[in-house]
């Protein structure tokens, strides 16, 4: 028996599964289905991924997937994990972190950097923050894409102080442009090796018999200036690692990372710029990352475990609260529909068209990365996403389509009715939650079948088709 608790936890979890996912599958939905929420937040922040196409077999039928010299083969790489694994959540908080650490390979040119930037991501995404902040610092792709290798002790290059203090970690507002000069001083010397300087210059990278060599980070104590330095009102002989110390331990990291998981896992803000002029909308949930992030010395797990806890996450004016990014909603759809059995040639037209959509990961528009909120929506990018959705739904030469249909039937019941139909069909995407009208409007739409008591294939589809097409669908 069904009791109101569980039909809570129930629509949590589909909540917290299109946040800390991609949407949950039927088989995700079923598998979680005799779990509480709290539980359920658990399994998935510790989740390990076991599922993910073996990049052995990706590249046994993708060439270009081995030397990663084009950005459709470099993110189409990406897309296959986010489709085929089996803890997405990983592949969520990557995609934050791409988000707000936006590194392209439009500027890298090669793609070798950029899947040894994501596997960093993935390794210390969600640990402690000064941990991810020391190894980002060192990372070949964030120093080439800042031009750290042209900050030198006899003459600084400002642009990874000034973003790692205004984008990364505190905002504007929160330092001078002296704690910029100082922090820039601190990272002078760390540098990247196996490229040649000038090729790097013209944009003629080093190679080897197969593809792009691996850049790797070098520490230069020649070039690294070892004087005193006063950042943040401390002084000292101060390098790259006391800087990020004395950035961890300030209240307002904890603050801006705070906004910014907000902003991404529970509701749109403004653009990140406004921060300095605006205070967040929901205060109450930045203090309580804020707290987790301190008393668990900076993780970032546990400011998530908390947001996910809170009643800021849980209450129901935040769920639909956040338009899906086009990569969401691509790597969403494409999962319900079935994912990907192995290698298949559809992987590079499913990341063009995030592209087409306004989000072309690897390819962020600026160093602030991407803005989100109403930014994804326009009357082109509305078109391309319900196209790009009906296709996927409604592809009947798919057997994954092909499988949700056959459930959706068997789930109906004997006596199929437009309303049962619609409440299957809605409960395996994701338990998704539509308003009374977009109800009807699909009811309406069932009833209109030749025969809706016996709905063919077609007849679901189309139905799914226009699911997909509803304003709840667009939103997450």
């Amino acid at each position: 028996m069904t009791t109101i608790e569980s039909r809570t936890d129930e629509l949590l979890i589909a909540h917290l599964l299109r946040r800390a996912g991609f949407g949950g599958t039927a088989t995700e939905l079923r598998d979680y289905s005799n779990l509480s929420y709290e539980v359920v937040v658990d399994k998935l922040l510790n989740a390990v991924d076991s599922t993910s196409i073996p990049q052995d077999v990706i590249r046994r039928y993708h060439i270009d997937q081995s030397d990663l010299r084009t950005r459709g083969s470099s993110s189409g790489n990406w897309l296959y994990q986010m489709v085929t694994t089996d803890a997405p959540f990983i592949e969520k908080v990557n995609l934050f972190w791409h988000r707000v650490f936006a590194t392209g390979q439009t500027k890298l040119i090669q793609g070798k950097a950029m899947e040894t930037h994501l596997a960093m991501l993935r390794k210390f995404g969600l640990g402690k923050f000064d941990d991810l902040l020391l190894n980002l610092s060192k990372d070949p792709a964030m120093i080439l894409w800042l031009d750290n290798q042209d900050n030198h002790k006899a003459s600084i290059n400002e642009n990874y102080g000034r973003e790692i203090l205004e984008l990364f970690a505190m905002g504007v507002g929160n330092y001078t442009e002296e704690d910029v000069k100082e922090c820039s001083r601190a990272f002078t010397g760390w540098t990247v090796e196996n490229t040649d300087y000038m090729a790097l210059k013209m944009r003629n990278n080093t190679m080897r018999p197969y593809g792009y060599v691996n850049w790797q980070f070098k520490f230069d104590p020649d070039d690294h200036d070892n004087g005193e330095k006063t950042f943040l009102g401390e002084t000292g002989n101060f390098n790259g690692d006391d800087i990020i110390a004395i950035i961890c331990k300030n209240p307002a990291t904890a603050g801006f990372i705070a906004r910014h998981l907000y902003h991404y896992f529970v509701a749109d803000e403004l653009p990140v710029p406004q921060w300095p002029h605006f205070p967040p909308i929901n205060p109450e949930a930045i203090q309580v990352m804020s707290d987790a992030y301190f008393d668990s010395g900076y993780s970032i797990k546990a400011m998530l475990r908390a947001l996910f806890l809170s009643d800021s996450f849980k209450s129901k004016t935040a769920w639909n609260a956040r338009v899906k990014s086009p990569i969401e909603l691509v790597v969403g759809t494409v999962r319900l529909a079935g994912g990907y059995d192995g290698p298949s040639s559809d992987v590079y037209n499913h990341i063009a068209a995030s592209g087409y959509m306004g989000q072309d990961i690897y390819a962020p528009p600026s160093v602030e990365g991407w803005m989100g909120g109403a930014d994804w929506i326009s009357t082109g990018s509305m078109v391309m996403r319900v196209n790009f959705a009906g296709e996927i739904v409604g592809n009947l030469d798919n057997k994954g389509v092909r499988d949700l249909i056959s459930t959706i039937k068997s789930e109906t019941g004997n006596v199929t009715t437009p309303e049962s139909l619609v409440r299957t069909s809605l409960a395996n995407l994701g338990n998704l939650q539509v308003s009374d009208e977009t109800r009807e409007g699909l009811v309406q739409f069932a009833s209109s079948a030749e025969d809706s008591a016996h709905p063919s294939d077609q007849d679901v589809a189309s139905l799914l088709q226009l699911i997909v097409a509803t304003r709840e669908y667009q939103f997450v």
